[in-house]
């Protein structure tokens, strides 16, 4: 049978999203899976980093020589990277498929392929967020912040949103009903600019007109939080139950200065003032972030001041990068003006970081201890199964079998190693 696939993905959220869309519109046009042997391997890539395109080449190679009848095709951005500059690299796959030709990815492949059988017999892919009944939504995609060590705008383009109706029939369209949504965006800040919706307004509409129990953000931006959008926590989503209290606010520094060289076009003290409302409005929400160190002209004092930031702030979970200099970026020519820490530096910092992060989060879920919460079961581990509670926190479920995607009542009984353990309640 020649019109299988299987499918891989690499980078964030938003990747894992279009994948599992583009699974689902394979299968509809009567693909089905053979990780045996394959017709078509479908590789959806991250160009972020440089690492992140030398993983694509190391799976190509992989794939190459496991499955050599197989045809690979590349989507996504380092495949945009790789056709907007014409790169030798085009020529280690058989189909490239840039980002905005990603849409037509089924039609690409029919012309590649023999006639379609029935859908009936397709199945689809598995990954760890549909193994516990976990779906990524992609609700926006683009920006136009250009911050100068982000190479993805020249990658996606300018935003584009999906319509809010689309969005609640397309998550109304899977079977079971998903136990928790996770609603995904390249830039938060501009869903519904195009198309004249907010995204309060899609939240609302998600939790009106669909039946998921658990509905979540994976990041959402720091010119996100809006009055518009404390004041709807406030009112309505602190006590909401179906809203998962997590928010990945990715603010990259703490320095006023280092944000300016990185085009970051924000007051970080008024971001800091809602991150603590938020805190102040629902202290059970878990507040994470992206922090990246050793920028270009950070210096030993500017760093200082990111330190102190997130030491200060309720932000308990840190996810640190150090910063790598990426080719076609505004700071690869901002290189010749400012200066960028060295190699040692940023280890430095970026362990000073991390340490801080395991102090905040373990304090963080040291005070879970006592709460009775719904958590959702997303895998069997070696002491219990493994569970999210209502706020993502991860934890394992003692003395209970479970299947993934199962949600359950739950008391947190401990805390310890950056995980909660939890009873039946």
């Amino acid at each position: 049978m020649k019109n299988t696939f299987q499918s891989f993905v690499f980078g964030c959220r938003v990747n894992e999203a279009e994948r599992i869309k583009m699974d689902k519109q394979l299968v509809e046009a009567g693909y089905s899976v053979d990780l045996a042997s394959p017709s078509f391997l479908i590789i959806n890539s991250c160009a972020i980093t440089g690492k992140a395109e030398r993983e694509a080449k190391q799976l190509i190679y992989q794939l190459r020589k496991k499955h050599p009848e197989s045809k690979i095709v590349l989507t996504g951005c380092s495949a945009t990277v790789w056709s907007k500059y014409n790169t030798a690299e085009t020529k280690l796959v058989d189909i490239l498929v840039p980002n905005d030709k990603k849409s037509n990815l089924v039609d690409l492949l029919s012309t590649n392929d023999e006639p379609l059988a029935d859908a009936s017999s397709a199945e689809a892919v598995g990954d760890k967020f549909r193994y516990s009944n976990r779906l990524l939504v992609k609700i926006q995609d683009g920006c136009h912040r250009f911050c100068t060590y982000c190479i993805v705008p020249y990658l996606r383009g300018l935003p584009q949103s999906q319509k809010i109706a689309d969005i609640v029939s397309y998550i109304n369209s899977f079977l079971p009903i998903p136990s928790e949504v996770i609603l995904n965006a390249i830039n938060t800040e501009s869903f519904g600019t195009d198309t004249g919706e907010t995204l309060v307004n899609l939240i609302k509409q998600v939790i009106k007109e669909t039946k998921v129990p658990r509905i979540a953000f994976g990041s959402i931006h720091p010119w996100s939080l809006t009055n518009e959008f404390i004041n709807y926590m406030r009112s309505t989503l602190a006590g909401e139950k179906r809203f998962v209290q997590f928010l990945h606010i990715p603010v990259q520094s703490g320095s006023p200065t280092v944000l300016k060289y990185m085009r970051r076009e924000y007051d970080i003290n008024k971001i800091e003032k809602s991150i603590n409302e938020i805190q102040k409005i629902q202290p059970n929400t878990l507040l994470a972030t992206d922090v990246i160190v050793g920028f270009l002209g950070e210096t030993e004092e500017l760093f200082e001041e990111t330190y102190s930031f997130l030491e200060r702030s309720p932000i308990s979970r840190l996810h640190v990068f150090r910063f790598s200099n990426r080719a076609h970026t505004a700071a690869f020519y901002l290189k010749k003006q400012l200066i960028e820490p060295s190699p040692q530096e940023k280890k430095k910092r970026s362990e000073r970081l991390i340490e801080l992060s395991r102090k905040k989060y373990q304090k963080f879920i040291e005070n879970q201890i006592g709460r009775t919460v719904q958590a959702l079961v997303i895998a069997k581990g070696k002491q219990g199964m493994k569970v999210l509670l209502d706020n993502q926190v991860e934890g394992i479920l003692i003395d209970k079998e479970c299947l993934p995607g199962d949600l359950v009542h739950v008391t947190i009984i401990a805390a310890k190693d950056g995980l909660v353990v939890c009873k039946e309640s």
